[in-house]
């Protein structure tokens, strides 16, 4: 089971596909999960021109590259979020539109659909990406907050994320909903809600990202182990834990990469998650999509950050054996 290992461009939009096509391939990348943003797939183009989806493969092609997934985790976040100032630098003109929370919300809900539509266009079984919530917000119970309360965001999640899923079931794609905080699902209890919410949709699941559950005290793989139908796509990515007694994991309100955060991410290899047990929980669940490196490390260079990153998950795959190891006593002679 050789897992294909990519690169997810969402930290790459400055540059364009074809220059960063060049650097992956450079670094021995098999292919990228491309972020729908930037110029890498734009999912009105892939709508409306018949040869846009041919044209990306064959971009990729030339590199020696693939690809097996796309993200539209920006767009995606509007849907279930209070909408506020903050989303329109990360949205589009055309969803920001006249800012106004419920039309921000109803313009998201449909540009899900026609990305669901557009992966399937390009041939992509999986768009990974994000729901929102309007619940995230009370993370903590105070004031008291009772569980109807918590339940009517789950209901919300389902209201505006069941038509949205449908429209991936009825073309062939499916969603995974990477489990992240600001989201309907950040840790197993909650991924665990998200999916009763929409009755176990078969076109709902999840992208797997180890960096997200690591600092909230959750061994990663556990996520897989909890839910290995459910694993659609895997995200490498680490993070290193400072907990000194003093710094809280929380983050304190403090930008990536400031040195007082009680965690931050890093390259893939230098943090705390460990990939060889993710590896093993991969395998049983029978995985077998891509390794998509996601990289952020505010204090390393990310062309040397996506080169390590690619050295190290070559070296640390553990592909499951044909037959056991024992297997070689039990022959005639045995």
């Amino acid at each position: 089971m050789a897992r294909p290992i990519t690169l997810f461009t969402g930290q790459w939009a400055d540059l364009t596909l074809d220059t960063v096509a060049q650097k992956a391939a450079a670094c021995g990348f098999d292919g990228l999960e491309l972020a729908c943003w930037g110029d890498h797939f734009e999912v009105d183009r892939a709508l409306a021109e018949p040869d846009y989806c041919q044209g990306r493969h064959e971009l990729l092609a030339s590199h020696g590259l693939k690809t097996w997934s796309i993200s539209n985790h920006l767009v995606g976040q509007a849907v279930c979020d209070k909408i506020d100032e903050r989303h329109k630098a990360i949205l589009p003109a055309a969803i920001w539109g006249d800012g106004e929370g419920s039309h921000v919300q109803a313009r998201a809900a449909e540009a899900m659909k026609d990305t669901a539509r557009a992966a399937a266009k390009l041939g992509v079984p999986v768009v990974n990406g994000f729901t929102g919530s309007r619940i995230w917000p009370d993370l903590y119970f105070f004031p008291p907050t009772p569980q109807s309360h918590v339940q009517a965001g789950y209901d919300d999640f389902a209201q505006r994320w069941g038509p949205i899923l449908d429209v991936f079931q009825e073309v062939g794609v499916k969603f995974a909903l990477e489990v992240h905080p600001s989201e309907i699902a950040y840790d197993l209890v909650t991924a665990g809600a998200a999916l009763d919410a929409v009755g176990n949709h078969p076109a709902f699941g999840f992208n797997f990202d180890p960096s997200h559950l690591i600092w909230q005290g959750i061994e990663p793989h556990r996520l897989i182990d909890a839910f290995p139908d459910r694993i659609f796509h895997a995200h490498m990515k680490d993070t290193r834990l400072f907990q000194d007694g003093q710094r809280s994991m929380l983050g304190s309100h403090l930008q990536f990469g400031d040195p007082r955060r009680g965690w931050d991410f890093v390259s893939v290899g230098r943090g705390d998650v460990d990939f060889d047990a993710i590896m093993r929980s991969l395998n049983r669940a029978g995985y077998d999509g891509p390794l998509s490196v996601e990289w952020e490390d505010s204090g390393m260079d990310r062309d040397q950050g996506a080169a390590e990153s690619c050295a190290y998950l070559q070296a640390v795959a553990v592909h499951p054996p044909d037959q056991g190891f024992e297997d070689a006593f039990a022959g005639d002679n045995a």
